[in-house]
């Protein structure tokens, strides 16, 4: 399912036109980024819980050359499933 297919079947599902739907899905989507941009975590009970991971620096080697480099420090989103959602799936 891609984001336009979730979009439709948001709309089929809830009664509200496309375009509404289309609003909603964006404002969740927005909403999970800024919330992770400040370092927050987003917990939905029953579905998962999206949060941000620091990855330190480390040296690794470039597969071409062979040569030593160094890969910065980041930060990673991660999202880890909840109970209900991989009851659902299984």
């Amino acid at each position: 399912m891609n984001k336009q297919e979730l979009i439709g079947d948001v709309a089929d599902k809830s009664g509200l036109s496309k375009g509404d739907a289309s609003k909603a899905v964006e404002s969740v989507f927005d909403s999970i980024t800024a919330a992770l941009k400040k370092g927050d975590e987003v917990r939905l009970v029953g579905f998962g819980t999206f949060s941000v991971s620091k990855r330190k620096a480390s040296t690794g080697r470039n597969p071409r050359t062979g040569e030593p480099m160094t890969i910065k420090a980041s930060t990673q989103p991660k999202f880890k499933a909840g109970k209900g959602l991989k009851d659902a799936v299984n």
